[in-house]
């Protein structure tokens, strides 16, 4: 696609952390918008806090975005999804029915509305790093991932009832991506996919957020360091990208033409640790040497213990990730500044 083909982006999940700074990218960039949220205030709030695209922003309300059916009535005009709506919670009693499940569904209900209306050009789709990564290998430490890895979690292994939610979680981002795949392989719609894998998520939040316990998963844990939190929380994988960074990785994979049918790992090129987070926030912060934990080793930059490629789109979409000084700082004081 191009900026001219795109005028009218369904965004899901507009609400949201990530989905948020993609509404207020394309904004930007000159595109109209058509935001899905489960809450009419929330999308209410979004719009009064920017006035100046009121001509170009509406919301419509999807309660239950895993239904085949919901999408079919708020379709018209639109020439293009970035479907960023996911489930994501760890509190789960039943690994299929709460997770993959209506994961699947959720990726099946968007692109089966957008090859009925037949208008939409493309759908770029948030999946995750968690669908690239086998967090059961212990990889080389030459050993770099790319958006061509699929982490080898089985079906029947993630609706396990003895797997731990997280395990969960990564399936149900990995089979949500191979749905929309084989719905593009088996129905030829009129529209290309771009998937999108990428690792934690950091940054300021421009979506609704009045308190910090109302913060996303990522930038929560984020915050309790500065917060004092201790020991400081262990990371998963060495990852992360900033959510302006993943906003536009986004909107490009939706605009350029050549994306079409690709899958990528946008991913900042430098490691992240908590304990790195928690330098930055002393350094820079004159509070945060009273609050922040003093029970880890200071001074010690993250190591990663194996590659992620983060340049291909770097090279690929134009884009320049941000430094994780940056992201902490930004975000940090930001919540310092309106929410603590």
């Amino acid at each position: 696609m191009t900026a001219q083909a795109a005028s009218y982006v369904l965004v899901t999940g507009a609400t949201g952390f990530i989905g948020a700074h993609v509404v207020d990218n394309l904004l930007a960039k000159g595109l109209k918008v058509r935001g899905s949220t489960r809450s009419a205030a929330k999308g209410e709030e979004m719009k009064a806090a920017r006035p100046q695209y009121a001509s170009r922003l509406d919301f419509v309300v999807v309660e239950d975005f895993t239904q085949i059916g919901v999408f079919d009535s708020v379709m018209e005009g639109i020439d293009a999804v970035i479907h960023v709506a996911s489930p994501f919670f760890y509190d789960t009693t039943n690994n299929e029915q709460e997770l993959i499940i209506p994961a699947i569904n959720g990726v099946k209900s968007i692109l089966t509305a957008s090859a009925k209306a037949g208008t939409v050009k493309r759908i770029v789709l948030t999946s995750s790093f968690a669908s690239i990564v086998d967090v059961d290998s212990t990889p080389s430490p030459d050993f770099t991932y790319t958006a061509q890895h699929w982490n080898p979690l089985s079906y029947d292994t993630a609706v396990d009832p003895k797997s731990t939610s997280v395990v969960a979680y990564r399936g149900s981002k990995k089979f949500a991506e191979l749905a929309a795949w084989d719905f593009v392989k088996t129905e030829k719609p009129c529209f290309d996919l771009v998937t999108l894998c990428p690792p934690m998520v950091f940054g300021p939040v421009v979506h609704p957020v009045h308190n910090i316990k109302q913060l996303n998963e990522s930038n929560s844990v984020l915050w309790s360091v500065a917060a004092g939190v201790d020991p400081l929380p262990g990371s998963r994988v060495p990852a992360w990208i900033d959510a302006r960074d993943l906003a536009e990785v986004h909107v490009q994979a939706l605009l350029r033409p050549e994306t079409g049918g690709k899958r990528f790992l946008p991913a900042a090129l430098e490691p992240f640790s908590y304990g790195y987070a928690a330098d930055i926030m002393k350094d820079t912060f004159e509070w945060a040497k009273d609050t922040v934990t003093s029970n880890y080793q200071s001074g010690q930059k993250p190591h990663a213990p194996y590659g992620v490629d983060g340049q291909t789109v770097a090279n690929e979409l134009g884009v320049k990730y941000r430094s994780f000084k940056e992201t902490v700082v930004d975000f940090v004081g930001q919540v310092k500044d309106t929410l603590a």
